[in-house]
């Protein structure tokens, strides 16, 4: 009897993650830094923070204007540190999106401003990958441009018991002729655009570029190498976690319907 039991406990574990019911805010997690209401004295009030940000992630327009580049976001958390209390860490970690600009948010007075045309619509390229792998899932082969190795770290961990990335159909490969997608992390240096270009090259249509990783969608501290072609789904964060990841597969596959700035207007709204 104990044998039976511990055989269904190796083959279906408990702490499975439910994909379905997760959320965008993880209680232990340090997340994209927001706005409190100290932020309506004005955006001065965090040129501490703009000065201290690694990336220069945080814009002061004017002075009650300013922009966050979510997508250049470590989620270092030394923005929050130094404002004074005008920001604090959300434990917001769906920092992902279609579209690059999505990952990019305006701040008047403390308030987001809400982006017209949302959502953005899907290329040409992104539709025909979702036709492809809303059912199937799919296979990718990862690149490691330059990166510091962490996002490889987080890859790895998606495939454990926790998180089995197999479960929805995504699995990686050892080249990308067998592959469907290109899953690319680091800023891309110099010798690896070559590699990396002739990664997306040998694969057949449809086929989707992915970027892994704060460094991959942005540079994150190092200048922004050269790119095959636009990607088509940006995950941002150093590194982004397991669950991330792969729930920015299931929006690249249509399995997950999910807008970044959608949700955290909600998550603002719900705080007032």
């Amino acid at each position: 009897m104990n044998f039976l039991y511990e055989l269904k406990s190796f083959f279906f574990p408990k702490n499975v993650l439910n994909f379905n019911t997760a959320t965008p805010v993880h209680p232990t997690s340090r997340g994209i830094p927001i706005p409190t209401e100290k932020m309506r004295e004005g955006s001065g009030s965090i040129s501490k923070s703009a000065a201290v940000c690694p990336t220069k992630a945080i814009r002061i327009v004017s002075e009650s204007e300013v922009q966050f580049d979510y997508g250049k976001c470590l989620q270092c958390g030394l923005c929050t540190e130094a404002s004074d209390g005008n920001l604090r860490d959300s434990g917001f970690i769906y920092t992902f999106a279609l579209s690059r600009e999505e990952l990019k948010v305006t701040y008047v007075s403390g308030q987001m401003k809400k982006v017209t045309g949302l959502p953005f619509p899907l290329t040409e390229n992104q539709k025909r990958f979702q036709e492809l792998t809303k059912k199937r899932g799919f296979l990718y082969r990862e690149v490691a441009a330059a990166g510091n190795n962490t996002v490889e770290s987080e890859l790895n961990a998606s495939f454990n018991s926790v998180f089995d990335s197999e479960r929805e159909g995504v699995r990686c490969v050892a080249s990308p002729k067998h592959a469907d997608a290109v899953v690319f992390s680091g800023p891309v240096g110099e010798r690896m655009a070559g590699p990396l270009e002739t990664a997306w090259d040998v694969m057949s249509e449809p086929k989707a570029l992915i970027a892994c990783g704060t460094e991959a969608v942005s540079g994150g501290l190092y200048p922004m190498g050269k790119l095959p072609k636009e990607p088509d789904l940006y995950i941002s964060g150093d590194p982004p976690r397991p669950d991330v990841i792969l729930q920015g597969f299931r929006l690249l596959m249509g399995r997950f319907s999910f807008q970044f700035q959608e949700a955290l207007h909600k998550i603002l709204e719900n705080e007032k």
